[in-house]
């Protein structure tokens, strides 16, 4: 699978511990940085990176990493096409797959350790969506009211 994985400078150690697990798995890894620590950088700016080639479909899904991963979540539900969601427990990490099309989990770099961020990545990408009529049936429910924004947005701005 081609994943991405971004985060900030409070996301920094667990997003690259992230990719080298990732990598192991033999996953196509997209590293949208940062490529460095700079404790002034600004989480939008590496989610909209992330969240955007989620969106345009050049990685199949992705991995945000700041210090609660709030941010990151809502930054990353901005763009249309992304569902987002903060997973510090297992079933979360693969139950929002499998039932909401998951495309990007948000991790606390300061909320969990090592072993349970592991544990959630692969949780995460493991999972595949279960295509039940009654999960299509919500998505796409939302999926609808997303694109009916964005037009109503579109038009009162001409």
């Amino acid at each position: 699978m081609r994943i991405g994985v971004s985060g900030d400078h409070a996301g920094f150690e667990v997003k690259n511990a992230v990719v080298g697990w990732l990598k192991e798995g033999d996953h196509d890894v997209v590293d949208l940085g940062p490529s460095e620590y700079d404790p002034d950088d600004d989480y939008p700016e590496y989610v909209f990176k992330l969240a955007e080639a989620v969106a345009s479909g050049d990685v199949e899904r992705g991995i945000l990493v700041c210090g609660s991963g709030v941010g990151a979540s809502v930054a990353a539900n901005k763009v249309p096409g992304v569902r987002a969601a903060i997973c510090h427990d297992c079933y979360s990490a693969h139950q929002g797959v499998e039932h909401d099309d998951l495309n990007v989990l948000c991790l606390g770099g300061r909320v969990v350790g090592p072993a349970l961020a592991r544990e959630l990545v692969d949780a995460f990408v493991g999972a595949s969506f279960s295509g039940d009529a009654r999960h299509v049936r919500r998505l796409n429910k939302v999926i609808a009211f997303e694109k009916r924004f964005a037009e109503s947005q579109a038009e009162s701005r001409s």
